[in-house]
């Protein structure tokens, strides 16, 4: 079931689109010409899978509004916005960048979907390899590698950190997801987790309850904006190494997003921190099932290195 929309009512949008016209406007405010707007998907190979971004590989003429009022006419859950690499910024020349992310409805610090898909848009133009892309949230290195005829990407996260949910804020995420506490996975504790951006990450104990998905839109991104979250990370274990996950994202004026890279590296920095996994270990999220989007992201673990790696497909949609 997808989740409801902001208003009882109102139509369900496609996963990964604007829950509801956001109230900006959709015209350029500069007189710079309008950029091209490439449409990619992140975490699957297979256009109608995955999680759909735009990419503006130059912005450098476009200000705040202008960013906003483009990602708002797409309506995709993030677009990046390419500029000029700021000072001393290391990676091979030509190949650092600084970028920037808007839902349709404002800017948020660090969106990994998109991130895969601009590192496949410029890779696909200047080749496999080495990028760096300068975020709100820090430094973010990427490489992208050939892999089976198409291309992948993977992202190194800022260095994250893992911190507990106060009781009644989680009461009213459970009663805003109408979830009861009882259908927790107590293997694994509600916390708040970041690797970029705040994800409020809860556990359910089966297949079912993930899959059963609809939510009171305004009460669950009244408490986000509160909590500065980013996206709640739903996920169920299937086995060691394998979780399927969903994330409702409202504050970003979204019902859902079909495959999220930052949540997934939130995800890994919340596992290895609790012990759940190893501190070396490969975990495999399948996200977007639920949407009728499959998508497939990798999340790698390295002993001795804090960051977490998310990596995935990316292609070009149109």
């Amino acid at each position: 079931m997808l989740s409801r929309g902001p208003a009882a009512g109102n139509a369900v949008p496609g996963p990964g689109i604007a829950a509801n016209p956001p109230r900006v406007a959709t015209t350029m405010t500069t007189d710079a010409p309008r950029p091209e707007v490439l449409r990619y998907t992140a975490f699957s190979s297979a256009p109608a899978g995955g999680n759909p971004a735009g990419v503006v590989l130059d912005a450098t003429a476009l200000d705040d509004d202008d960013m906003l009022a483009i990602a708002a006419g797409l309506g995709y859950s993030e677009t990046a916005f390419l500029t000029a690499p700021p000072a001393g910024l290391g990676g091979q020349e030509g190949r650092a960048y600084g970028i920037r992310y808007f839902s349709p409805r404002a800017e948020v610090p660090f969106c990994g979907h998109a991130t895969v898909a601009t590192a496949v848009a410029l890779a696909e133009r200047t080749g496999p390899g080495e990028l760096v892309f300068a975020t709100r949230a820090g430094t973010v290195p990427v490489e992208v590698t050939e892999e089976d005829g198409g291309l992948r990407a993977t992202l190194t996260s800022v260095e994250p950190h893992v911190e507990g949910i106060a009781d009644a804020d989680l009461a009213e995420a459970l009663a805003a997801l109408d979830w009861p506490a009882a259908d927790l996975d107590p293997a694994f504790p509600p916390r708040i987790a970041y690797a970029g951006a705040r994800h409020l990450v809860l556990a359910a104990a089966t297949r079912a309850r993930l899959a059963d998905l609809a939510y009171d839109f305004t009460r669950l991104e009244t408490l986000m904006r509160r909590l500065d979250l980013t996206t709640v990370q739903l996920v169920w274990r299937e086995s060691a190494t394998v979780f399927h996950v969903r994330d409702p994202f409202p504050v970003g004026g979204v019902v859902e997003d079909p495959a999220t890279g930052a949540a997934a590296a939130a995800f890994g920095a919340y596992l290895r921190t609790l012990g759940l996994v190893p501190e070396d270990a490969v975990l495999t999220l399948h996200q977007g099932e639920d949407l009728g989007r499959p998508g497939e992201l990798t999340v790698t673990l390295r002993a001795g290195d804090p960051r977490v790696r998310v990596g995935g497909a990316g292609t070009r949609i149109d």
